[in-house]
């Protein structure tokens, strides 16, 4: 691969910096120190992954039609819109299995079906972490969502939070997880309350660094355990979605 030669001016300290990560054996020079961490910097501002979590009594839902198409199709094609290069749905096998490849067989994404029994939904999401190692877009396997991601994205991003929450608003909270804000900070969370201060819900949409697996001890579901957590110590920032949004198996 051909390389330009080019002249930059850094600041005495950041090229000490990079001097010092210069071993002879990996990295050999100053400017394969400069590429090697520009490339990992640019890597990092990106998000390429998403996870579906489709229950298995879901996948009827996710193989319905809507607008001439499916709903797994949708949802991949809202993801490759956005820049997301690789999805990963976790799921139970069922006798479905077969129709669900078949729909994602011709996807323009790589699309990875992961079966893993799990007791929650945060139990079942253990199964990418070994497969990740940037910030990864999770969406609930049963909602149809149309928005801006590729801002929630960017927010994300610069937020430097463990998790992103989407989130709108909605008059009946009920069959909803409810968020209290301070600015664009979720300092409290409660899953599908019989009474609330707020308004503003969970979308079934989220971003999260990996490192957020670290906390992850005695959780199992993402709303009841996982994101009261992330608020309490925190940790959790909210995104208005205002986009079409539609849970399918709330209907």
């Amino acid at each position: 691969m051909s390389k330009a030669k080019i002249a930059i001016s850094l600041d005495n300290s950041l090229l000490k910096l990079i001097d010092s990560k210069v071993d002879k054996s990996v990295i050999r020079s100053r400017s394969q120190a400069i590429e090697y961490f520009l490339k990992k910097g640019l890597h990092e501002q990106s998000i390429s992954v998403a996870v579906l979590m489709l229950k298995g009594e879901h996948q009827p839902l996710a193989l319905k039609n809507i607008r001439g198409t499916t709903l797994i199709k949708q949802q991949i094609e809202f993801f490759m819109n956005c820049g997301i290069k690789t999805v990963y749905i976790i799921t139970q096998h069922t006798k479905n299995m077969n129709s669900l490849l078949s729909e994602i067989s011709n996807a323009k994404i790589s699309v990875e079906i992961i079966e893993k029994q799990a007791k929650g939904n945060a139990d079942a999401l253990k199964a990418i972490k070994g497969k990740i190692d940037n910030s990864f877009v999770v969406m609930s396997g049963d909602t149809y969502n149309d928005f801006d991601l590729a801002k929630m994205m960017k927010k994300h991003l610069t937020s430097e939070k463990l998790a992103t929450m989407g989130l709108m608003t909605r008059e009946k909270i009920s069959a909803y997880g409810t968020a209290i804000l301070d600015g664009d900070l979720i300092v409290d969370f409660h899953e599908k309350p019989k009474h609330s201060s707020t308004n503003i819900v969970n979308a079934g949409i989220y971003i999260f660094k990996p490192e957020v697996f670290e906390v992850f001890e005695d959780t199992v579901s993402l709303e009841k355990d996982l994101f009261p957590k992330l608020a309490r110590i925190k940790q959790l920032v909210g995104f208005f979605t205002y986009g079409e949004y539609f849970h399918f198996s709330e209907a």
